[in-house]
């Protein structure tokens, strides 16, 4: 209880934050920069500790899901998995299982459409049904949202702070292309080649007809492990925000 009330806060002051104001372009004269100096939208967290945020879109899915988790729980990992609400509904027993082993459950719409496509009550649709689905299996509401292809406008933006949600998008340098069944070692390259503190890794644990994910994450995991690296959910990654201005304000007080 102690540890969701310090990510429900890490969460709420970053959104508190945003009030006070490389996915597609939003809308003109907003890019990257105005967002995160808001903390409307995080692609990464700057922070002196050896730590990575592995994050997992589209599932959740029966066969790829279930491995990545078993693997997970191999080496000790925590991670995010931003899941489509009709796939929750299909497949309950493994966002269940994904909250009972320590992952984060995140909201990545229910259908799954480009939001910069869909007018505002679709949109809204998409957030809330999604939110019911997880809630359903799960008894918990997410607090973070991640737009499908990663498509943001400040409409968009307005309404996920609306509902009380944190957008999270992915480190531009770490975003795996997997859906595009690239090859495992391309995945894997990928995120070796060019791996940092405070990364927030783009990864899909459902790709029709691929284990590719599954196969390079046999890789990935030991490696960075051995490199020294943990594997945090993205609330966790955001407490080290947090940590970082901490150490700041003791060195220049």
């Amino acid at each position: 209880m102690k540890n969701k009330l310090l990510l429900l806060l890490a969460v709420s002051q970053l959104l508190l934050a945003a009030g006070s104001a490389q996915a597609a372009p939003s809308a003109a004269g907003k890019g990257r920069e105005y967002y995160e100096e808001r903390g409307d939208i995080v692609w990464e967290v700057p922070t002196s500790d050896k730590v990575i945020a592995l994050t997992f879109d589209d599932g959740p899915d029966a066969r790829s899901t279930t491995a990545i988790l078993d693997l997970l729980k191999q080496y000790d990992a925590k991670a995010t998995f931003f899941v489509v609400g009709n796939r929750v509904n299909k497949h309950p027993e493994i966002v269940v299982r994904e909250r009972s082993e320590g992952h984060e459950i995140g909201n990545h719409s229910y259908s799954h459409p480009m939001f910069n496509r869909i007018g505002r009550d679709k949109l809204t649709s998409e957030l809330q049904d999604t939110q019911q689905a997880i809630y359903k299996a799960t008894g918990y509401h997410p607090v973070l949202f991640r737009p499908p292809g990663g498509s943001y406008s400040e409409s968009i933006v307005q309404q996920c702070k609306t509902k009380g949600m944190l957008m999270v998008l992915w480190s531009w340098h770490q975003d795996t292309l997997d859906w595009r069944k690239p090859g495992v070692q391309a995945i894997v390259n990928k995120v070796l080649k060019n791996a940092h503190n405070g990364d927030i890794v783009l990864m899909h644990d459902f790709v029709a007809d691929s284990q590719q994910t599954v196969e390079a994450l046999h890789i990935i995991l030991p490696e960075l492990q051995k490199r020294g690296y943990r594997f945090v959910t993205v609330s966790q990654l955001l407490s080290y925000k947090d940590k970082e201005n901490q150490k700041y304000l003791e060195v220049t007080h």
